[in-house]
């Protein structure tokens, strides 16, 4: 059983987590990859805080984000984690920062995988899945898409391969909050289409609230031993700020003071 205790503390990183995106994206001055950071919070500070085994100079378990524009929710979270100072997080966006839009590989900063174009981060994460295999070396690989992304062929060609290489060494999230960049996920996209798809694909399918701790442990303690694991977690774009949740707009957005304010405040 999870203790309240653990599930606590990952619940508060979570809410510092928000705040520093808040914080980021505003002093940045710019437009920014706010709603869809907002919605893996829980998902990242469980992983980090519970599941990765992580060494920057000796890596074991390793994280991709293949949905690259939440960068703003994993800065955050290896910002709390002592990865990357307040400094070198505060640049993000400005002439010269290596913290941009989307993530550059950067290993001294724990970033492990650039991303622009989406669907490539599960292939990336097969290749290091099948490394690990041949090398008889422990560790799993862990990978994070958008139910967006889920519409890019090479999610798909991707998904076969892992489960004919029997990746028992990899674990798949989808993000699935319902929305893409230019509007609402189609029906055959959505939660329940997804966890059926991923079903027929031959993985080992499990769903859960993205934002429920206790549920989010309870799933990654269920990993398979003998295929690869694709974790279905229903999460809110926008999630804890009101004038973001479900609101598309904040896809790519920029706050002004008032509303930074607000969200903090709402946060607070």
């Amino acid at each position: 059983m999870v203790s309240e205790n653990k599930i606590k503390s990952i619940i508060d990183l979570s809410n510092k987590m928000r705040k520093v995106i808040l914080e980021v994206s505003y002093k940045c001055g710019q437009p920014a990859h706010i709603g869809g950071a907002l919605s893996i919070i829980e998902i990242l500070a469980t992983l980090y805080e519970d599941i990765l085994e992580i060494d920057l100079k000796n890596p074991k378990d390793r994280f991709i984000l293949s949905k690259g524009h939440g960068f703003l929710g994993l800065l955050s979270i290896l910002f709390c984690k002592k990865y990357i100072s307040k400094n070198e997080i505060l640049k993000f966006q400005s002439d010269g920062s290596e913290l941009i839009a989307h993530p550059i590989v950067n290993p001294k900063f724990g970033i492990e995988s650039s991303n622009g174009s989406l669907g490539q981060g599960l292939s990336f994460g097969i290749g290091l899945a099948l490394s690990y295999k041949k090398k008889k070396k422990d560790g799993k690989v862990f990978v994070l898409v958008g139910d967006g992304e889920c519409y890019e062929g090479a999610i798909w060609e991707a998904a076969i391969s892992a489960t004919e290489s029997n990746l028992n060494n990899l674990c798949l999230i989808v993000d699935s909050n319902g929305f893409q960049n230019d509007g609402a996920i189609n029906e055959k996209m959505m939660f329940d289409h997804l966890k059926d798809k991923w079903t027929g694909f031959g993985w080992n399918m499990l769903s859960c609230d993205g934002h429920n701790i206790g549920e989010l442990l309870e799933v990654f303690s269920k990993l398979s031993n003998n295929k690869p694991t694709v974790i279905v977690a229903k999460t809110i774009k926008g999630k804890g700020v009101s004038f973001m949740e479900n609101n598309n707009d904040w896809h790519h957005g920029r706050l002004t003071e008032k509303l930074f304010q607000q969200a903090i405040n709402e946060l607070n």
